[in-house]
C-alpha cells in the first residue's frame, strides 16, 4: 500500500515533466513550421481542430456515466477560458516564436509562476502576510522573476555558443532575430504566460464546481477552434491558400501540435490542476529553459547568447524562492494539523479526500 501511494503521488510530477517535454517540442516544431513560410494562424486553427476531433468522442464515451449535467452558465465559462488559453495564448506563443526563437518562449514562460502566485494572492487562493519573512520571501522572488523575464526580452548579449548543423535549411536565414523582433516576440510571449495564468487560475476554480476534466478540455478545445476560425479566416482573409498545408513539416507540426500539445497537454495539465492546484502545474516552467535550449541548437540551429543564460537564470533563482517559501508554510500547515487531537484531524482528512 505504501509503494501504491508514493507512485500515485509521483504520477502528477511524471506527468509535469512530460509536459514540458512536449512543449518544447511543441515551440521547435513550430518555429520549423513557421520558418518554412506556414501562418501561425493556420497553425493553432488546424491543431486545435483535430484535437477536437479526438476530445470531443472521447469525453462523451468515456464520461458519460460521471459527467455533471452541463447548462448555458457551464458553456460560457467554457468559451471564456477557450478565449483566454487557446486564442489569445496560442496565438501570443506562435507571433512570439515566430518574431524570436522557442529558447526565448521558455525563458520567458517563467514568468507563468509569478503571475499565477499573483493572481492566487488576489484571488486569496494563496495567504499573503506581509509580516513574516516567508511572504516577504514569495514577493521578493517573485520581483526577482519577473526581472530575469526582462533581461531575456531586453538584453540578447554575446552569443555563448551554438551546434553546428549542416543540413539545416532554417538555420541559414532565420536563427539570428533583429533585435526590434526580439523584443516583440518577448512582449507577445509575456502576454501569452500571463495568460496562460489567467487560465491555470480559472481552471482551478471551475475544477471545483464541475470535476469533469476531459470533459472540460473537449468543450475548450471547440470553442477555441471555432474562434480560431474567425481569427484565421479575418487574418488570412487576402491569401485564402494559407490554408493549405504545403509540406510535410507543416503537416507534422499539425498533429504533434493537436496530438501532444493538445490533447495530452491540456489533459494532463487539467487532471493535475485538479489534483494539485494551479501553482503546482506553474512551477515546472523552469525546466523547459534548458530542454528548449538544447532543442533549438541541435535541431534549429540557434545561438544561445548571454541574455538568455543570465536572465533564465535570474528566473528560475526567483521562481524557486517562492517555491521555498510556500514549501515552508506548507509544513508550518501541517505541524498544526498533527498538533490537533486525533477527533478534530478527522473531519480535515474526510474534507481533503472529498476533495
Amino acid at each position: 500500500m505504501g509503494w501504491k501511494s508514493f507512485w500515485l503521488e509521483l504520477l502528477p510530477f511524471a506527468a509535469m515533466v512530460m509536459v514540458e517535454c512536449f512543449d518544447v517540442g511543441l515551440t521547435t516544431l513550430s518555429k520549423a513550421a513557421m520558418a518554412r513560410g506556414m501562418s501561425h494562424f493556420v497553425l493553432v486553427f488546424y491543431s486545435n481542430a483535430v484535437a477536437t476531433l479526438i476530445l470531443l468522442p472521447s469525453s462523451f464515451i468515456l464520461e458519460r456515466r460521471k459527467r455533471p449535467p452541463l447548462n448555458f452558465s457551464l458553456l460560457c465559462k467554457f468559451f471564456l477560458l477557450s478565449l483566454i488559453g487557446i486564442t489569445v495564448m496560442q496565438n501570443c506563443v506562435a507571433i512570439g516564436i515566430n518574431y524570436s526563437s522557442p529558447t526565448l518562449g521558455s525563458a520567458m514562460s517563467n514568468l507563468i509562476p509569478a503571475f499565477t502566485f499573483l493572481l492566487a494572492v488576489i484571488f486569496r487562493m494563496e495567504k499573503l502576510d506581509l509580516g513574516t519573512s516567508r511572504s516577504q520571501i514569495k514577493i521578493m522572488g517573485t520581483l526577482v522573476s519577473i526581472s530575469g523575464a526582462l533581461i531575456v526580452t531586453f538584453y540578447k548579449g554575446p552569443p555563448v555558443g551554438s551546434f553546428e548543423v549542416q543540413s539545416s535549411p532554417i538555420s541559414a536565414s532565420n536563427t539570428l532575430a533583429t533585435q526590434s523582433n526580439w523584443v516583440l516576440g518577448g512582449l507577445f510571449l509575456a502576454t501569452a504566460s500571463l495568460s496562460i495564468s489567467i487560465w491555470n487560475t480559472s481552471q482551478a476554480a471551475l475544477l471545483k464546481g464541475y470535476p469533469s476534466e476531459l470533459t472540460i478540455v473537449a468543450f475548450y478545445c471547440m470553442f477555441g477552434t471555432i474562434q480560431c476560425t474567425v481569427v484565421t479566416l479575418i487574418a488570412e482573409r487576402n491569401n485564402l491558400n494559407a490554408l493549405k498545408l504545403r509540406t510535410n513539416i507543416e503537416l507534422i507540426a499539425v498533429i504533434y501540435s493537436a496530438v501532444f500539445g493538445g490533447v495530452v497537454t491540456y489533459s494532463s495539465q487539467t487532471w493535475c490542476i485538479h489534483k494539485k492546484g494551479p501553482v503546482f502545474v506553474a512551477m515546472f516552467k523552469p525546466v523547459s529553459i534548458v530542454i528548449a535550449a538544447l532543442f533549438s541548437a541541435v535541431f534549429l540551429g540557434d545561438t544561445l547568447y548571454a541574455g538568455s543564460v543570465i536572465g533564465a537564470a535570474v528566473v528560475v533563482a526567483g521562481f524557486y524562492m517562492v517555491m521555498w517559501a510556500q514549501s515552508k508554510e506548507q509544513e508550518k500547515e501541517f505541524g498544526r494539523v498533527d498538533m490537533l487531537p486525533s477527533s478534530a484531524k478527522t473531519p480535515l482528512l474526510q474534507a481533503q479526500r472529498v476533495s
